[in-house]
Order: C-alpha cells, then structure tokens, then sequence
C-alpha cells in the first residue's frame, strides 16, 4: 500500500509539473510583435519533457531546451494540395512572418500539446499556432495566415465574415478529397526542395532523417 500511495503521489506530482510547463510555453513575456528578427523566440527555459509510455511511479524526467514560436502553420506535410499552398504563403509572405512545420515531424509535438489537440485532427484540419492562447484550425487556421501577408493577400482575410459552418463545410469537403485528387507523397514533400527549408521550425529533424536515409 505504501509503495501504491508514492507511486500514485509521484504520478499526480508529474501531472501538474507538466501543465506548468505546457502553460508556460507561450508565455507572454516571451512574445513579441516587434521585428522578424525578435518576434519569432517565445523561449522557455530547460522546460521538462515528459515520456508518457514509462510507468508513471518510475517515471525519470528529462530536461532539454524546446523553442516555441508564434505564427506557425502545422500542417501535412505529404499532402500535394497542402505543400502548393505552403509554398504559395512563403513567395508571398516577404517579411517572413509565417513559419511551417510538417505534422510527420517529432517538433510539431509540442504545438498539438499546447493546442489540445491530437494528430488526427490536425491531419484532417490544418492548425495555426498564432501565439499565447491563440490557435486556429481549418478555414480560420487558412485566412488567419493570409492576414498575416502583405497587400493584397491580406485582404482575403475578410472573408472570416463568413459563418464558420459554412467556410469549414468547405474545407473539409476538399480536405477529405485531397490525396485522391492532388495525390499524396510518402515523406514530407519539402525534403524534395530544400531551399524552403529555412522556413521551417523543423528543419534540423528533416535534414536528419535525409542524412539516415543516405546511408542506409
């Protein structure tokens, strides 16, 4: 019994240091709207990174750096409709102010987490990551990055004015068509062209898994 108490002790222990961490990911002290150069580093300090498959009463806790950023566009990567329109944001978005990252990719992980959400349901709706507490899936995840864009892409935005049901009925209709209709890739399709990769907050892990499959 005594042993079951501490193991249930440390469990519930574990929970809350994790929902402290995950809070403070976005914390507002390190988030800016000033210039790309300074906007982009919503840093948090060693935060714990927690290992759910190991028993909880065992549980050893591992401490890494992790960078969180605002503004970035989670989405899936083998999709050919959803790489066009990545694509499409970076020629267009000249100040940089949208970063990407391939749901296939480990560094999405803490962006679903903070989110609530699990990858399935980002494979069927696109997530948008805006900043602290703020995150869009779907058509709103679709128009929020275009206000984000300069003149006269940002304008599209407006169409936010439309019911939300009537703009995700929509989207998920193409959504759900997508591979059939555009096709689909088996690794994530910027591997194929890399000078995109500076956009990407998971570039190190893409590079990585190109590197592997080299020598393999």
């Amino acid at each position: 019994m005594a042993a079951l108490r501490r193991g249930i002790g440390a469990a519930a222990a574990l929970r809350e240091r994790e929902n402290a961490v995950y809070a403070s990911l976005f914390n507002s002290r390190g988030y800016s709207e000033s210039a790309p150069s300074s906007l982009d580093k919503c840093a948090v300090a060693n935060p714990v990174l927690i290992d759910d498959s190991i028993d909880s009463a065992a549980t050893e806790i591992k401490i890494a750096p992790t960078l969180l950023r605002p503004r970035v566009l989670v989405y899936d990567g083998v999709c050919h409709l959803c790489h066009s329109g990545v694509k499409w944001v970076i020629e267009a978005d000249k100040d940089k102010k949208i970063k990407f990252c391939c749901l296939q990719s480990n560094a999405a992980e803490p962006y679903l987490r903070v989110s609530g959400l699990q990858r399935e349901q980002v494979l069927r709706r696109v997530l948008f990551v805006e900043g602290p507490g703020s995150y869009h899936q779907g058509s709103a995840a679709a128009l929020r990055v275009l206000s984000y864009l300069p003149q006269p892409y940002s304008a599209l935005s407006t169409l936010m004015i439309i019911p939300a049901p009537l703009r995700d009925a929509v989207y998920d209709y193409v959504a759900k068509r997508r591979y059939e209709w555009f096709g689909k890739d088996d690794d994530c399709l910027v591997l194929k062209e890399k000078e995109l990769l500076d956009r990407f907050i998971d570039r190190e892990e893409l590079m990585q898994r190109t590197r592997s499959h080299s020598k393999a």
